[in-house]
């Protein structure tokens, strides 16, 4: 079944709102990271390098959860959990996309060699304020 995320929830992914992204280590334990998050639909995107440790962490376990809070009003917020498909950004288009929506511009480029990726997350539950 698919989950429809809420107006205050598109709201705050549509806005330029910094998001937390919870992976699981290894070893058990939560590594968060700071993100620019965009939608696709009632989906999550974001964009990350291949080989960091976020990415190793989806790869083997594709459970996250991404916490969005409204920069406006720090008790807004929403968290999402769910599990993460990654594909190539291919071209940079959604990397570009974020940075335009975040910096204005497009992206500073990254070293030779980098692969980037594509992190999208399908909702299965959403909770907070905005939920």
């Amino acid at each position: 079944m698919a989950f429809t995320l809420s107006p205050a929830t598109i709201e705050l992914l549509d806005g330029r709102n910094y998001a937390v992204l919870a992976t699981i280590s290894p070893d058990g334990s939560p590594h968060t990271s700071a993100m620019w998050v965009g939608r696709d639909g009632d989906d999550v995107v974001m964009s990350t390098v291949a080989g960091r440790r976020k990415h190793r962490n989806m790869v083997r376990d594709p459970r996250i959860s991404v916490t969005v809070i409204d920069a406006a009003d720090g008790e807004n917020y929403v968290e999402l959990r769910g599990r993460v498909t990654m594909t190539p950004d291919t071209g940079l288009v959604v990397d570009n996309r974020l940075s335009w929506k975040y910096d204005g511009k497009d992206k500073d480029p990254d070293p030779p060699g980098t692969e980037r990726v594509v992190v999208r997350l399908t909702v299965g539950k959403a909770t907070g304020r905005a939920a």
